[in-house]
């Protein structure tokens, strides 16, 4: 009776999670949301840029972006796990970029740990070591990617 009980709880909870509307990032708190209607139902420790304060201004600030973009496209071979790459930059970025005569940069993601990394997760995960992208260990990125459809919003805040 328990494994049937056990067997549509995670059944039901699955379902729930399929479900993911938004995805927010909170950069003060390294913390990666998913949402469903509103209701948090995961929550990640991130890595973020190694000059995490404040907005990407421009290529090379090792800064991750502010703001509202979309995840669209899941690249499966890259010098990273897997990864999910963010609709950075976008309009008023660009803007942004175009007024200050710089180039805003590109090839924002969540990424899993890179390829070559042998250290374990927890100690890789502990400290803000990527370009300017959003980084989880490499099994909460396969789960990201299962739970999370392209096309999903994703806020990122300081």
């Amino acid at each position: 009776m328990r494994l049937v009980l056990a067997v549509v709880l995670s059944l039901f909870c699955c379902h729930a999670l399929a479900d993911v509307d938004l995805v927010k990032v909170d950069k003060s708190k390294r913390r990666l949301y998913l949402y469903d209607s509103g209701t948090v139902v995961r929550e990640y420790r991130i890595a973020l840029g190694k000059n995490p304060h404040g907005p990407k201004r421009q290529q090379g600030d090792q800064r991750t972006p502010e703001g509202h973009y979309y995840l669209d496209e899941v690249i499966t071979d890259s010098q990273y796990y897997k990864a999910f790459h963010i609709s950075y930059p976008n309009q008023d970025d660009q803007q942004q970029a175009l007024q200050r005569g710089v180039d805003p940069g590109g090839d924002i993601m969540i990424h899993g740990i890179k390829n070559d990394e042998h250290r374990p997760p927890a100690f890789v995960q502990s400290f803000d070591w990527t370009n300017g992208c959003i980084a989880l260990t490499n099994q909460e990125m396969d789960e990201l990617i299962e739970l999370v459809k392209e096309g999903t919003r994703i806020e990122i805040e300081w």
